[in-house]
């Protein structure tokens, strides 16, 4: 749980940085190819993602509207990696301007049930790097190449002249 805006705001950022260049490996051939009927493709979880931002950011309070719920998904990755990084900007420009590091123990209604500001700020990375996780194991069943997030990948460990970890 985080008890300071500055350390959400930084942490994002990065998150920020690992979302786009996971989305910038996908391609528009295999975007929406479904693996399997019970997992979704490659675009519906980097929506989900994107919208998740102004979903809770309504349900905690930050946002007077989901400003993205119901839209379709957008028709090419640029726009869906520019729609992402517009409002995870808003989303760090509200929280900034309506939370303070006091208020974060502060409890709001969250699916029912109620959560400290801070567990909201915390959620939303979790979340997000929850579903970066499952497009990464779909990225490479469909054979495309997966970015290091939190260390090298297996193509990264490569490129290095070294063995990738089995």
């Amino acid at each position: 749980m985080y008890r300071s805006i500055e350390d959400f705001l930084t942490e994002r950022k990065e998150e920020e940085s690992n979302t786009v260049k996971l989305f910038s490996n996908l391609t528009e051939e295999t975007k929406s190819v479904k693996i399997h009927e019970n997992v979704r493709s490659l675009e519906r979880l980097a929506w989900h993602i994107t919208q998740t931002l102004t979903e809770m950011g309504k349900n905690a309070g930050l946002f007077e509207t989901d400003l993205l719920h119901e839209l379709p998904i957008p028709a090419t990755l640029p726009e869906l990696i520019e729609t992402y990084l517009n409002y995870n900007t808003l989303l760090m420009r509200t929280v900034r301007l309506k939370w303070t590091d006091s208020n974060l123990d502060d409890q709001v209604n969250m699916y029912g049930e109620q959560w400290k500001k801070g567990k909201v700020l915390s959620i939303l990375i979790a979340h997000e790097s929850h579903h970066r996780s499952q497009m990464t194991v779909i990225m490479r069943m469909l054979g495309l190449t997966v970015p290091g997030i939190y260390g090298p990948s297996k193509e990264e460990w490569e490129s290095m002249g070294m063995p990738a970890l089995d």
